[in-house]
Order: structure tokens, then C-alpha cells, then sequence
């Protein structure tokens, strides 16, 4: 399904996990372009609600094209879900879904500044109203700074080489184009083995700590439990291992399947020892069929997980 161009990724398998059909409130936490809120509308019953989040300005104006009663929109952070919620009279909801990362037209909309496919301003601020730009961030960045978020958030093996290398620009003239910034890269990054553009993990990395998505995320599953209802579902769409990563080991340790890994200190601690959850089913990836219709969608991963109706 295609709005707006975006196509909605793991569309039926997201929304199937929800269960519309039995109704209640249900919160798209990353409304986006619609897509999932739409065919949630779709499946759910007279008297379901379904409740709309996202800070992208965008999304909002897509949001208001849907007339259906039964939908709210909420221009909100997803990891501030609580509060929106609360601003609304709701404090329990029978599932959530969240679809982590940045959508297709994000992407495509050299404007935005997250493609280094398209040349722009260097923005990458998901709700470009607040905080400081890619530009910003990277003129008054340390280099142990810039290092950091390459190396953490990108995963990226040359992330001082390329913080060196950016520095050294920023001192002849200001890196504040998103070409700049691609070209920069690939020049401090020696030839790769592999088809992924050089710059691909860096634009990654800044754009994460930019907006601080991480964190959003954490915030966002710490909220989950007290949200939702007994028998309520978690649904998350991660589309690189290090959402993933957090996504997985939080479900498993609030489902009592393993302690608190050390390594993941985005996480939130554990408040109780009690199993909050049951895992529904193993991660689900994209069939070959959605792949070759929507090659964004290859790295995409859902986790869902169901809330006990008594913590054992």
C-alpha cells in the first residue's frame, strides 16, 4: 500500500500482529505517511480508536487527510508517548506500533538533508522546527565527538579517519551541504569491498544522535508496559541491528528470557524482577516478494510481544 510514495514496510504482518479486529484503542506511535494507520482503520470495528503520533510536520499534513472518526493525530516525539497520551484522557491502550528509522519520502526530499543521494541543506531534524542541524552539530563538534557518534551510531570501523577528515574540511569552508558531506567521506574512507556507498553508515550516525533516536526508543519501550493493557501488544519495526539489538534483548528480559545484557546501556534498568510479557512468535523479516517491490524494506525487522494479564 502507497501513500504519498512510501510504501509501508511489513504492512500486513504489522498489523495483523495488533489484532484490530477485536478493537479498543491502538497507537501508531510513528504515524509517518499513514500507511499502517490506514489499513488499521481498515480492519478495525466501529467503536476501535486508533491514535496518530509523529513530530515530522509532514506527517501531520498527511494525518489530516484522514476524515475517519475514529483517528486522532498527536504532532509528538513517540518516546514523549505517556504524555501524549495523557494530553487526551487516555492512559491505557490495547497496542502500539512503532516503525523506527526514516520513510521513504523523508529520504527522498533532498530538502530534509538525510540522503547523501540528493544534494541539500544538511539538516537531517526530523521535526526541523526544533534543535540543532546535522550543519549545526557538525561545525562545533569536537572530533572525539564526531568520532563517537561514527563509531557507535554507524558502526563505522573508520570512524576516526572520517572525523579527521571532516574537521580538516570544516576549517577550509563550512560543511553544510549533504553532497559535501558524501564527498568528504568517501575520500578519507579507503575502497570498499562491498556495494554500500562510503558514506552510508556516517549520515546514519549523525542523523541518530541528531535526533536522538536511540533515545526516543527507549524511552518509548520504557512507556510500553504501564500503556498497555493486559493481553495488549508491543509491535516494533526496526530497520538496523542497532534498534534491533535493543528491541530484542529489552522484549527478552521483560519476558524473563534472559538477564539485562551489560553491553546495551541505551537500556532502561529493570524495575522488577516479574516477567512482563510473552514474545509472540520469532522476529519476522520481509518475504523476497516485498524486497523486490520495496528494496528499502530488506533489513526491516518485526518483534512483537504481549502483555500478561498477570505479571508471573
Amino acid at each position: 500500500m502507497q501513500f504519498d510514495s512510501h510504501i509501508s514496510v511489513l504492512l500486513r504482518e504489522a498489523c495483523d500482529a495488533l489484532l484490530p479486529e477485536r478493537g479498543g484503542v491502538l497507537v501508531d506511535g510513528t504515524f509517518g505517511r499513514g500507511g499502517h494507520s490506514r489499513e488499521l482503520l481498515r480492519r478495525m470495528p466501529a467503536e476501535g480508536r486508533l491514535i496518530g503520533i509523529d513530530r515530522d510536520a509532514a506527517a501531520a499534513a498527511s494525518a489530516h487527510e484522514i476524515t475517519d472518526s475514529r483517528f486522532t493525530f498527536i504532532a509528538a516525539h513517540f518516546g514523549g508517548i505517556v504524555n501524549a497520551l495523557a494530553g487526551i484522557g487516555i492512559r491505557q491502550v490495547d497496542g502500539i506500533l512503532l516503525d523506527i528509522g526514516v520513510s521513504s519520502p523523508q529520504l527522498d526530499d533532498a530538502s530534509r538533508g538525510f540522503s547523501f543521494m540528493r544534494d541539500g541543506p544538511l539538516d537531517m531534524r526530523m521535526d526541523q522546527s526544533d534543535g540543532q542541524s546535522a550543519a549545526g552539530w557538525i561545525a562545533t563538534a569536537s572530533i572525539n565527538d564526531i568520532t563517537g557518534v561514527i563509531r557507535d551510531y554507524g558502526e563505522e570501523r573508520f570512524a576516526s579517519r572520517i572525523a579527521t577528515a571532516i574537521v580538516e574540511a570544516r576549517q577550509r569552508q563550512p560543511v553544510e551541504r549533504t553532497v559535501q558531506l558524501a564527498q568528504i567521506v568517501e575520500k578519507a574512507v579507503p575502497a570498499r569491498w562491498t556495494g554500500q556507498h562510503p558514506a552510508t553508515k556516517t549520515f546514519q550516525a549523525i542523523r541518530i544522535h541528531i535526533n536522538q533516536e536511540l533515545e526516543e526508543l527507549r524511552m518509548a519501550l520504557s512507556a510500553a508496559l504501564p500503556l498497555l493493557a493486559p493481553g495488549g501488544r508491543l509491535a516494533v519495526i526496526s530497520f538496523h541491528s542497532l534498534e534491533d539489538r535493543i528491541v530484542k534483548f529489552w522484549m527478552r528480559e521483560q519476558a524473563g528470557r534472559m538477564p539485562e545484557d551489560p553491553r546495551l546501556r541505551h537500556l532502561p534498568k529493570t524495575a522488577s524482577a516479574s516477567v512482563q510479557i510473552r514474545l509472540v512468535g520469532k522476529d519476522v523479516a520481509p518475504t523476497d516478494e516485498e524486497v523486490s517491490a520495496n528494496p528499502r524494506s530488506r533489513s526491516a525487522r518485526l518483534r512483537v510481544a504481549e502483555k500478561l494479564l498477570v505479571a508471573a
